[in-house]
């Protein structure tokens, strides 16, 4: 569809595709990697106390508040922060801030499908590289000698599969003069962070959200951690678009979240149990799955395609997601849900593989 009035820009735009938010009831959602488990308690009684006639005031446009209780949980300084309207909206500050050079941006083929999204958006020019034969980053592929930068997801997704500290301090060593931006979205799921070294590499942004460990998707907070410079690149983006991207009740509830940080440690680490149980109970249907650590699984049978199985597990109320794409169109990533919801899973998964 086109209409007369589109700008020739607009009309050229393939713009993101969310995961699908369904309007039914009683269905086990396994498509969008939102947390299996129920906000802090915490944060919704912050967010009832606070909801009051203030809200007819602007929230801080700096959130100096949730930039601090970061600050303290990361051990940076509060100006090394940076929040926005969840992560998607920080990441496309970074890469319109940070990634718009000659050089092109190098970010994997099989990944988080928005990147290639900002690109078209800002006009930035950018370079896929291929995942190996079984679908891990290789940052010796990524020549940054003609590139201005690298993003990488770690975790990535959809494979859930993680970098280790030690391959990216390398990295971060030898290309001093490239940004490199990492999507620790996933992070908390199975993998150690990459911020306590931001101090140490200038060019280093790491990326993190509210929306899965938190369990704030329906809230968007997100933020961005590195040294000042970088930083007030992005301020300078936002600020140039919109003064007050974080609501108040959102900065508040974060705030809350933070505070009771052992709430979400605590749903990370069933989560992560029922991951393993998942990957195990696949593994015993025939599946391979990849070795996750996030809190979805990357999984793929010999006998029945990815989209057929998707269509049946919809027939039962079971949504995951499916991807028509190249190299992975006979994969599925589900998300880790509730112990009974896995359990629903691998006995409707069960009974259609043995139909087939």
């Amino acid at each position: 569809m086109q209409n007369r009035y589109w700008s020739s820009f607009v009309k050229n735009l393939v713009p993101y595709t969310p995961g699908e938010q369904p309007k039914v009831n009683n269905l086990i959602k396994l498509n969008t990697n939102e947390n299996a488990y129920d906000i802090s308690p915490s944060v919704l009684k912050a967010i009832q106390t606070n909801t009051n006639n203030l809200l007819k005031l602007y929230p801080d446009p700096t959130s100096q508040a949730l930039c601090q209780s970061l600050a303290d949980l990361h051990h940076v300084q509060p100006d090394q922060v940076f929040v926005g309207n969840g992560s998607d909206e920080v990441l496309g500050f970074a890469f319109h801030a940070l990634l718009k050079h000659e050089k092109p941006v190098l970010f994997p083929d099989i990944t988080y499908s928005f990147y290639p999204v900002y690109c078209n958006l800002f006009n930035i020019d950018y370079k896929t590289i291929p995942l190996t034969g079984n679908f891990k980053i290789d940052l010796e592929q990524y020549d940054a000698e003609d590139a201005c930068g690298i993003v990488i997801a770690n975790p990535n997704a959809p494979t859930g599969l993680l970098i280790d500290q030690e391959t990216i301090r390398h990295y971060l060593e030898t290309h001093p003069e490239q940004i490199v931006i990492i999507d620790e979205a996933y992070i908390d799921f199975g993998g150690k962070s990459i911020i306590p070294l931001i101090n140490q590499f200038q060019n280093l942004l790491v990326v993190r959200t509210f929306s899965k460990f938190h369990a704030f998707a329906g809230l968007r907070v997100g933020y961005a951690i590195g040294n000042t410079q970088l930083i007030e690149g992005i301020r300078r983006v936002k600020d140039s678009f919109n003064s007050y991207p974080l609501d108040r009740l959102a900065q508040i509830g974060a705030i809350a979240s933070v505070k009771d940080i052992q709430w979400s440690v605590n749903n990370a680490r069933q989560i992560i149990k029922n991951r393993d149980y998942l990957i195990n109970a696949l593994s015993e249907l025939g599946f391979t799955t990849l070795d996750s650590k996030s809190n979805f699984v990357f999984t793929s049978h010999p006998k029945i395609s990815g989209e057929e199985l998707a269509i049946q597990l919809r027939k039962n109320k079971i949504l995951v997601r499916h991807f028509n794409l190249p190299r992975i169109q006979n994969w599925l990533r589900i998300t880790i849900g509730t112990e009974k919801e896995c359990q629903i899973l691998i006995q409707v998964i069960s009974t259609i593989i043995s139909t087939n």
